[in-house]
């Protein structure tokens, strides 16, 4: 390079080498530090027990067919990382892998390393979380004693899993079709419901259940009226005489009238059997409480409605 250009280059130049110069700080410059992690959810679940839990759970399940169910409508999926035997719903639950609940196959399910375990009371025993708890794997219990509650537990799994947008949307949604079907004409005075659960002995929905509400909101009424102690009460032939229900659910009416009905004759006497008013509600919808109870209640209703038999 010519030394005349040079010495040029350089004039021009010095004035901003020393701009530069002056701009540069003092200290060298400092590097924020990354964000601290989110701190761990400090929880209360609906039995009373304290848990904690990941602020973010990225491994989670559940123990109960219904709380799949509600996990499937609220979470991200892909988080899920089983399901139990019976759960069934939706179909993309048939992909995740089983863990058996019916003995809790313990060993398994503390492989998969979930974050958090999702379950319901009289699924779970309270043993059974106590030995996951002490082998670091959080049991949150859900408990359900109308439909409203069924609301709380989504927007709940919402907060817990950080998808309160998804459970909001969800539970409005809900909420609006309930409204919509409690609008509805209903008859009057209210049929009296008796919902069979088991047959040899006995077994039907007490008061103290979620069906109670559910057939409440359809226009209905439970047919058991007393709380007993145990919310699926063993009844005697004699008591269910003397309820003697309009409606009886669990199963219909050519299933029952040659097994219930054939195991207890006296009890063709009631008014649900003389005016053949004997329904199979579906299974699932009858007996998960989670994202479909609406559709279960409108199901309820078409039964509840559905005129007697000639």
């Amino acid at each position: 390079m010519p030394r005349l250009f040079a010495a040029r280059l350089l004039g021009r130049s010095l004035p901003l080498l020393l701009l530069l110069a002056a701009c540069r700080p003092d200290t060298p410059a400092t590097i924020a530090p990354p964000e601290a992690a989110a701190a761990p959810q400090q929880l209360r679940d609906d039995l009373g027990r304290t848990l904690t839990v990941p602020a973010h759970p990225r491994r989670i399940m559940a123990l109960a067919a219904s709380m799949t169910e509600m996990l499937y409508a609220v979470a991200d999926t892909a988080t899920i990382v089983a399901r139990t035997q019976v759960c069934d719903y939706p179909a993309a639950a048939l992909r995740k892998p089983v863990i058996n609940s019916y003995p809790l196959d313990l060993e398994r399910l503390v492989a998969l390393k979930p974050d958090v375990v999702f379950t319901t009371t009289g699924i779970t025993s309270e043993a059974d979380a106590q030995r996951l708890q002490e082998l670091g794997i959080p049991v949150y219990y859900q408990q359900y004693d109308k439909v409203e509650d069924i609301f709380r537990g989504l927007t709940d799994l919402g907060r817990i899993l950080g998808r309160v947008p998804q459970a909001r949307h969800l539970v409005d949604s809900l909420r609006a079709e309930l409204r919509a079907v409690e609008s509805l004409p209903k008859p009057s005075p209210a049929s009296t419901v008796l919902a069979i659960t088991w047959t040899d002995p006995i077994y039907v929905y007490g008061q103290n259940t979620l069906f109670t509400d559910k057939i409440r909101l359809a226009g209905g009424q439970n047919a058991v009226l007393e709380k007993f102690t145990q919310p699926y009460p063993a009844l005697t032939r004699e008591y269910i005489l003397q309820l003697n229900p309009d409606i009886v659910l669990g199963g219909s009416f050519g299933k029952l009238d040659s097994t219930f009905f054939r195991l207890y004759p006296e009890l063709k006497r009631i008014q649900a059997y003389q005016t053949r008013r004997i329904y199979d509600p579906t299974d699932d919808l009858m007996s998960r409480p989670g994202p479909r109870v609406v559709e279960s209640v409108k199901e309820l209703r078409g039964l509840i409605w559905s005129p007697p038999a000639p």
